[in-house]
Order: structure tokens, then C-alpha cells, then sequence
């Protein structure tokens, strides 16, 4: 299964780098409802745990639905404008027409892009959102009576929150941001759109010389057109990894929000390579050999009674599977294996899975 990107012709200023505050606030609240899944935010979690009154709270848990995996498309940039402010974003919300406010947060809801359930909201969608939980039924009955209040309650709520708990963290974050996005910026100026090709998970192809496919590996299939008047924008995040999220609403900008701390999300090849090579029992006693100094091939060899080349085929696969470091000190190879590769390796596993 795929999301399939198509830019005809691949313009230079269809593909862009946004900063978002609001997209940023929401990440830290799906952090904050599920923090299990967002270790990196822990320090973040804990501190607005500590200082928000129980009120705040209830609230949040009440919203949550909204950003939780299958985010509202209004939560990520509506438009390609350059940087903006939270209150800006706000109420770019708040002009959203009805209709569309409505359908986004039904999509959220259920956690399908179906656009069908646009503009009405019906008895069989409360139905299919009672089968769910009864808090996003609640939110979905709400939302039928009156749209309007239910938008007006939820910026009310994002601006509390981000008074009491994002503001101060803001401008760190934005520093953040602002570095990743600068490198985003000069892959575009050197690639074009085909830098998306870059991000984990992705292929690109190019058959006609000027139609571009971007395929990205997700977990459900979508395409969606990308070029001047609808341009895909590139949105970098701090709180939100290990989500890789693409969002593609009809008549609204394409979004991709995607890890902005540099580990980026492993591949389901990668974590594939890494299990494979752990499962052999050869390769365990090399890992722990490696694991506090690094040591050549032929002492390797001596510890664990082989040879020097039996040892060397165990470390290319674990060289393959970026399992190893290694460095030379004049003829003689060192490996040391990566013992931060190995302990993300169950998160990397959760990576590819919420992907």
C-alpha cells in the first residue's frame, strides 16, 4: 500500500517548506495523550503534567480525538503562505468554510480519508463513530447540533493550552525548525521536487520526463496531484516524531510533517536487515564481543574460535544492516557495534508500524 504523489510538470515552486506553530502545538498534544509512543517528549510531557490545573486537562483529553494518529487536516497548514503565528493559523481556522471544518473533523473521527462523509453529518456516521469510542460519538453529536460552537470551544481551548504550555517552549522548538527547514531548502534549490524521494520510505520516477511519481509507504492507498495551484508543503516537526504524516484533503494543500531531529524514520527494509541479522546466534556473540571496545577481525576470530573470513561475512551483515561502526588505524579494521542502532531497534519496529 502507497500514497503516490503526482507533479505534472514537477515545478520548482510547487514543492515548499512551512514552519507551523499550530501543526507543532498539536504534536505536543498528541505527545501529551500518548507519551508511551513519543519517548523524546517525555521531558516535555512530564513539565505540562506538573503545571497545567486539572481543567486544562479534562479538556485536552476531550479534544484528543482530533490529534491523535489520524490528525484533522485543519490542525497542518490550509495554505502556502510563508511563516505564520499561532493566532494567524487560528484563525485561518476560523474562516475555514463550515463544510469543510465539518468533514475534516469527521475524517479525524472515524480515521479515514473519506471525503464522501463531506459536507453532511449524519445518524449512520454517529452510528460508525459510537462503534469507535463513545468520546468521539459525543464529539460527532455535538458537532451535528452545532458546528459552529464546536469550533469556536476548540480554538478557545488551542489558545489556552498554548498560553499555558507551548508558548515558553516555542521559541526553542522554532530554532529547531528553522535549521532543518534551511537544509529542506537547499535540497529544493539542488533537487527539486524530486528531494521527496529522500525522505524514508519514499521512490521516485520520472518515465515521461515530466511527470513526477512519488510513492511513499504507508499503511493505506491515496493519490494526490501536486503543482502550482495545489503545491505540497514540507512541514518539519519536533514532537511529532515518529509519525511521518501526509495529508492530502481536496482543494487544500498537500502537507507531509516529518521528523525535523535528524535520526529521521528508519525504513521497513532497515528494520527488516536489523531483526534478520540479530537472529543469528553467531552474530549475538559478535555483537557482544563488540559491544564496550572496538576489537579487529582477527582477534575476533581468536575469541570465538572461527576463522578470520568466517568472522568477515558475520560483520558484513551486520555492516549492512548500520548495526556496526568501524574505523582504521593503518592496515588493521576495528568494528564497535552501534549500541544506540540496537536499542532504538524496538522503536524503530514502532516507527514503521504507525507509519
Amino acid at each position: 500500500m502507497a500514497v503516490t504523489l503526482l507533479l505534472d510538470p514537477p515545478a520548482a515552486g510547487s514543492v515548499v517548506v512551512r514552519q507551523s506553530p499550530l501543526a507543532e502545538l498539536c504534536a505536543c498534544l498528541h505527545a501529551f495523550d500518548e507519551p508511551g509512543h513519543h519517548p523524546a517528549s517525555a521531558g516535555w510531557v512530564a513539565r505540562a503534567h506538573a503545571e497545567l490545573d486539572t481543567a486544562l486537562l479534562a479538556t485536552a483529553a476531550v479534544w484528543a480525538p482530533l490529534w491523535g494518529a489520524f490528525r484533522a487536516r485543519y490542525l497542518l497548514p490550509l495554505s502556502a503562505d510563508a511563516r505564520r503565528t499561532l493566532d494567524d493559523e487560528l484563525e485561518e481556522v476560523a474562516g475555514l468554510p463550515i463544510g469543510d471544518f465539518t468533514a475534516m473533523t469527521v475524517q479525524a473521527l472515524i480515521g479515514k480519508n473519506d471525503t464522501g462523509l463531506a459536507p453532511e453529518l449524519s445518524e449512520e456516521v454517529l452510528h460508525r463513530l459510537r462503534l469507535i469510542s463513545s468520546s468521539r460519538m459525543e464529539i460527532g453529536a455535538r458537532l451535528l447540533a452545532d458546528p459552529e460552537g464546536v469550533r469556536a470551544e476548540l480554538l478557545g481551548f488551542l489558545a489556552a493550552f498554548a498560553a499555558a504550555a507551548f508558548d515558553a517552549e516555542w521559541p526553542a522548538l522554532r530554532r529547531v525548525l528553522d535549521r532543518d527547514g534551511a537544509l529542506r531548502e537547499r535540497d529544493l534549490r539542488k533537487k527539486g521536487a524530486l528531494s521527496l524521494a529522500d525522505f524514508p520510505t519514499a521512490s521516485a520516477a520520472q518515465p515521461s520526463g515530466r511527470r513526477l511519481s512519488v510513492v511513499f509507504d504507508k499503511l493505506y492507498n491515496a493519490t494526490a496531484r501536486v503543482d502550482d495551484d495545489r503545491p505540497c508543503l514540507l512541514v518539519p516537526t519536533v514532537h511529532g516524531r515518529p509519525h511521518f504524516v501526509i495529508k492530502h484533503y481536496p482543494g487544500y494543500p498537500v502537507v507531509i510533517q516529518y521528523s525535523a531531529d535528524g535520526a529521521g524514520t528508519p525504513t521497513l527494509e532497515t528494520a527488516r536487515r536489523r531483526l534478520a541479522a540479530l537472529q543469528d546466534p553467531t552474530r549475538l556473540r559478535l555483537c557482544y564481543a563488540i559491544l564496550r571496545n572496538p576489537v579487529a577481525t582477527a582477534e575476533l576470530a581468536t575469541q570465538l574460535g572461527m576463522t578470520a573470513p568466517q568472522v568477515s561475512r558475520h560483520l558484513r551483515r551486520l555492516r549492512e544492516a548500520q548495526l556496526v561502526h568501524t574505523h582504521r588505524r593503518g592496515s588493521v579494521v576495528y568494528y564497535q557495534l552501534d549500541a544506540d542502532a540496537v536499542e532504538r531497534l524496538g522503536p524503530d519496529l514502532l516507527s514503521v508500524l504507525y507509519r
